[in-house]
Order: C-alpha cells, then structure tokens, then sequence
C-alpha cells in the first residue's frame, strides 16, 4: 500500500510554464512511487489576492519579452510542443469547473481532459475560454456533453472552485505552476530538476 502524501500541482489553464509541467510532473512523480493531485485555480483570483500582476501585464517591458521568449526556449529545452496562441492570456474559469466536475466522475478522464486543454491552448491555438470548446474537449474525453453543459454554471461548482483558489491562497500560492511536496513548495517548471532530487533523497 502506498502511504505517501500526493503532490499538489496548482495550476492555470492559460500559464505556459503550468502547461509545460503538466506534461513532465505525472511521469516523474510515478518514478518515486507518488500520486500528483491537479488542482486547477485562477490566476486573476491569485494576482488580486496578492497584489501581483502577471508577467506580460506590460508586453512591452524587457520582462515580457524575456519571458515571451523564455517560453518558447523552455518548450524546446523540454521537448514539449508549444504554438505561442492567438488569444493570450484567457479567461479559464469554464475550463477549471469543467476539470473538478470531471474528477467528481472519473479522476483519469478529468487528468485527460486538462491534458486536452493545455494542449489545444498551447500546440492547436483553440480558444479555451469558450464553453463549447471546453464542452468539446470533456466529450472527447468521454464525459457527458450534455450533463456538463448543465453543470458549468451551477452555484455548486462556482462554489468548489472559489474553494480551491482560497485553499492555494492559504497555501502560499502565487502563481502557475507551484508544486508541493510534503509542506515543500516549488514555483515554476524550471523547478523539475530539483523536485526530482526531492523526491531522492527526501529533501535536501
């Protein structure tokens, strides 16, 4: 039986740097015998919260562009797709309530789904804000398109996903992606290195 606490990866659907470590976080994880919980919030929620602006809040500041490019020099040092898209940055609220109804049913098809929608965000430029895309993407999955739609803005899931973004806000979340290991943050998909020496030797 495996006791380990499982990782805690927050997120937003539109950060680049949470979509690189989407697809390198599982694998690694499993290599030491851990679970990795996905746990979607907003970064607009987070930034007010903390008084913090995004990092391309100024497009035309030495920081956006270093990070723009970063982006991209990121991707290719990993290996990972990546299409700069066309609408940047987007509202992801549809996509997060879709990702915990999703894991309400079936935790591997809602991993699917968020692994869709990083991926059509980020290599297929589809807009990800749209309810019909989300709507698309959890079918393909092999949720219920309708029962969805239904679902997506009910109170309840408002609810749970105001409850997570006030659960990473209590946790020392500022920013996608943030990663925790027993009590142990790490920010940034730069961070895998190190997170995976963590996960070694038990800390360092």
């Amino acid at each position: 039986m495996n006791d380990k606490t499982p990782i805690d990866f927050w997120f937003d659907f539109s950060s680049p740097y949470g979509y690189l470590m989407s697809e390198r976080i599982d694998p690694l994880a499993a290599r030491h015998g851990r679970k990795v919980r996905w746990r979607p919030i907003l970064l607009g929620v987070i930034f007010q919260a903390t008084g913090s602006q995004p990092p391309v809040a100024n497009p035309d500041s030495a920081r956006a562009r270093y990070i723009v490019k970063d982006f991209h020099r990121s991707a290719r040092f990993m290996g990972i797709p990546y299409k700069p898209p066309s609408r940047f940055p987007l509202p992801t609220q549809n996509a997060a309530r879709a990702y915990y109804w999703l894991h309400g049913q079936d935790c591997g098809q809602a991993r699917t789904f968020a692994h869709a929608v990083y991926r059509a965000l980020f290599v297929d430029d589809r807009d990800i804000s749209a309810p019909d895309t989300v709507l698309d993407l959890a079918a393909a999955a092999g949720a219920d398109r309708a029962q969805l739609a239904a679902a997506l803005t009910t109170p309840e899931l408002k609810a749970r996903l105001k409850t997570e973004c006030e659960t990473a806000l209590a946790a020392g979340v500022f920013g996608s992606p943030h990663v925790v290991i027993d009590g142990e943050a790490f920010f940034g998909a730069d961070r895998l290195p190190q997170i995976e020496r963590w996960l070694e030797t038990g800390g360092f």
